[in-house]
């Protein structure tokens, strides 16, 4: 548990009508991406939202926040990371931030879902560090360049893709330094979540 500034990585799935109740959280920022279904959220600041495959939700837990997730739909499960990331300041306001992101349109390429700077339509997030996501079809292959004295953690999602050379399968993560390049390949239809940390 812990990579850099990437506290946890919580994969969860919730049948039709149940979830979790009210709980708190503080100084931490939080991110929610729906794989499969759909998600609903409400919290302490009046925010109410229903969060879709697709969509990516940033709540900044600041000074304190309260809020419940239950699954959206009473028919269909819910299938959602939620992603823990420590923020590079204490005390902060809470917040929320809540947007699409078309990433089958954009198939084989790496969207950023969240960044400190919010560039380029990502969710902002206070700390250094870029959030990436992308879907593959079989075959296919992408590079990602490391930036000097950063690190990469990524995330596979769904499917099967190998990480220069070495097969990672749904739910494996691998932690990347020193190297100059990431050479990925989906062995079947693949989505993954990509993590460039100070």
């Amino acid at each position: 548990m812990g990579f850099s500034d990437l506290r946890v990585i919580n994969e969860d799935r919730v049948d039709s009508g149940a979830g979790f109740p009210t709980h708190s959280h503080r100084d931490m920022e939080i991110i929610t991406y729906v794989l499969e279904g759909a998600l609903a959220h409400k919290d302490s600041t009046g925010t109410s939202s229903v969060i879709r495959v697709g969509d990516v939700q940033r709540m900044s837990a600041g000074t304190g926040i309260s809020h419940s997730e239950y699954n959206a739909s009473q028919t269909e499960p819910v299938h959602f990371l939620q992603i823990w990331i420590i923020p590079d300041e204490t005390g902060l306001p809470p917040g929320y931030e809540q947007r699409a992101f078309s990433l089958d349109e954009q198939r084989g390429k790496w969207t950023l879902i969240a960044a400190k700077d919010g560039r380029d339509g990502s969710v902002t997030v206070h700390q250094d560090v870029d959030v990436w996501a992308a879907r593959f079809s079989p075959a296919e292959q992408s590079s990602f360049p490391l930036k000097p004295s950063r690190s990469i953690w990524t995330q596979v999602a769904r499917g099967t893709v190998t990480l220069n050379g070495v097969t990672l399968n749904a739910g494996d993560g691998a932690a990347v330094s020193q190297e100059e390049i990431l050479e990925f390949k989906a062995v079947e239809d693949a989505e993954m979540l990509l993590f460039d940390l100070a």
